[in-house]
């Protein structure tokens, strides 16, 4: 398995990938796609808006595919 860190950092831009990071009591991930990086952090845009990540606090990151397309509203 590749850093997930190298991963982050050589990924483009608009990819679409899930970024682990341990919080109290466990983990928590962010799922969205990449907007920005530098060598101390990355945002992802996730459904939610835009999160922060700092680089130290990744434990895994990978791609993901893109979401389902939506349902339509039920008859």
């Amino acid at each position: 398995m590749s850093d997930p860190i190298d991963f982050i950092l050589s990924a483009p831009l608009g990819t679409r990938m899930t970024v682990r990071t341990r919080i109290e009591g466990g983990y928590t991930d962010a799922v969205g796609y990449l907007r920005e990086r530098s060598n101390h952090q990355c945002v992802i845009e996730t459904r939610r808006g835009l999160v922060t990540i700092s680089l130290n606090d990744v434990h895994l990151a990978k791609e993901v595919p893109p979401p389902p397309p939506r349902r339509g509203p039920r008859s």
